[in-house]
């Protein structure tokens, strides 16, 4: 049996519980095959075990991965699931190529101070989790942010780890992107950047804030005007004397293609390591129903290595934001698959820029705990274009 590392947390009222052990869950819900599939997989599954509080078990655990099983960073959201629920679990530790999660989670009030329902609750709380390597900081936030919907009370999370990593968005994606798009959705969420923390060393701290949400239905099928592009450049202290932001953002704006409203925004950053990002975001307005404006939020990313100039960085964040302006969908690649779960938490209709393999995965997984998500697909002769993916806020999670 998998056995979760004993780590001390704060609760509410200021105490430390030790998490010693974790015990084997009952029988699993739903058993998948993560053969095929990476660390999102993983991840999204977690989330969805929390949301519907049912057990899963997962075997083959990136199975086709040249290093099979769990890794410093999918370890690390298994821990903090397991902590957040007080679940049982399995294979909690490196290298653990089948996992066994039940969260167990009992009914409460709903956010509103409802009386009590069927709906699972799950209590908040000061947590302290340390990737232990430069393993993403954000991919965790990306288990952990749908938890608002089911959450009682404010939760409050501390993660050390990577900030601005490869294979992860970096943390001004999150602040300047994701966070301020789900807000208007009834996301209450916000992060705090005490330290960034690049590859190889790690090393960032940020504390992620998340409060009993009521989340919406989410309704991005349509795309307005682009309005506003803004731009994040961050640079290390050790790359100040290079200069090395300044030229990342100038490297992106010569090669982007707008002429519009403009906000610029270059930062010397505390880090370990020495490393680099650029964000940039692009603003459109959606149209919700002639009633309320709310505006869509696109990101675009680079990161900063050794050997590549700068400029280059700036221009390799540009051409996404071109090749996104150039489209018709309303969100970006990587937002797309994040979204599906907060589809089948209060249902809506995203409108994706393609189908990737993450959207496809995200989708088989909503299958699976019986969220029917139906397709609309512009392309008719089979090619690669935008697809929208709706669900009926009837048969969601919360609903059944």
């Amino acid at each position: 049996m998998g056995r979760g590392r004993k780590r001390d947390r704060d609760t509410n009222d200021g105490t430390a519980t030790t998490l010693e052990s974790v015990r084997p869950p009952v029988t699993p819900t739903y058993e998948l095959d993560g053969n095929d599939a990476g660390g999102q997989f993983v991840r999204t599954a977690l989330t969805l075990s929390v949301l519907e509080n049912e057990p899963i078990r997962i075997e083959n655990v990136r199975g086709n991965r040249p290093t099979p099983g769990l890794r410093h960073q999918h370890l690390a959201v298994l821990e903090t699931m397991v902590e957040l629920c007080d679940a049982d679990a399995t294979g909690v530790e490196l290298g653990a190529e089948t996992i066994e999660f039940d969260p167990g989670l009992e009914a409460g009030s709903g956010t509103d101070g409802a009386a009590e329902t069927d709906t699972p609750r799950l209590e908040g709380g000061r947590y302290e989790v340390d990737i232990g390597t430069a393993g993403s900081v954000t991919l965790l936030f990306d288990a952990v942010l749908p938890l608002a919907g089911v959450l009682e009370s404010p939760l409050r999370i501390t993660v050390t780890g990577g900030t601005d990593v490869k294979w992860s968005p970096p943390i001004d994606y999150v602040r300047h992107v994701k966070l301020p798009l789900l807000r208007q959705f009834g996301l209450v969420a916000d992060c705090e950047v005490d330290r960034r923390g690049f590859y190889p060393d790690g090393g960032g701290e940020v504390t992620l804030r998340l409060a009993p949400s009521a989340i919406e239905p989410v309704e991005l099928d349509e795309r307005g005007d682009p309005e506003t592009v803004r731009l994040y450049s961050t640079e290390s202290e050790s790359l100040s004397e290079q200069d090395v932001a300044h030229r990342q953002a100038e490297g992106a704006l010569e090669r982007l293609e707008w002429h519009g409203d403009l906000e610029r925004r270059e930062t010397t950053a505390e880090s370990p390591s020495p490393g680099s990002a650029l964000v940039i975001r692009v603003d459109h307005a959606v149209s919700d129903d002639g009633q309320r404006r709310r505006a869509g939020l696109a990101g675009f990313s680079s990161l900063g290595e050794r050997g590549t100039p700068a400029e280059r960085v700036g221009e390799d964040a540009a051409d996404a934001a071109n090749r996104f302006l150039e489209g018709a969908a309303p969100v970006d690649r990587h937002m797309a698959d994040q979204l599906l779960v907060y589809l089948a938490l209060a249902g809506g209709r995203v409108r994706v820029p393609a189908m990737t393999d993450h959207v496809e995965s995200s989708l088989d997984l909503l299958e699976t705990v019986g969220i029917a998500a139906t397709l609309e697909e512009e392309n008719g002769d089979g090619t690669e274009g935008p697809t929208t993916v709706a669900v009926d806020s009837s048969e969601t999670l919360l609903e059944r």
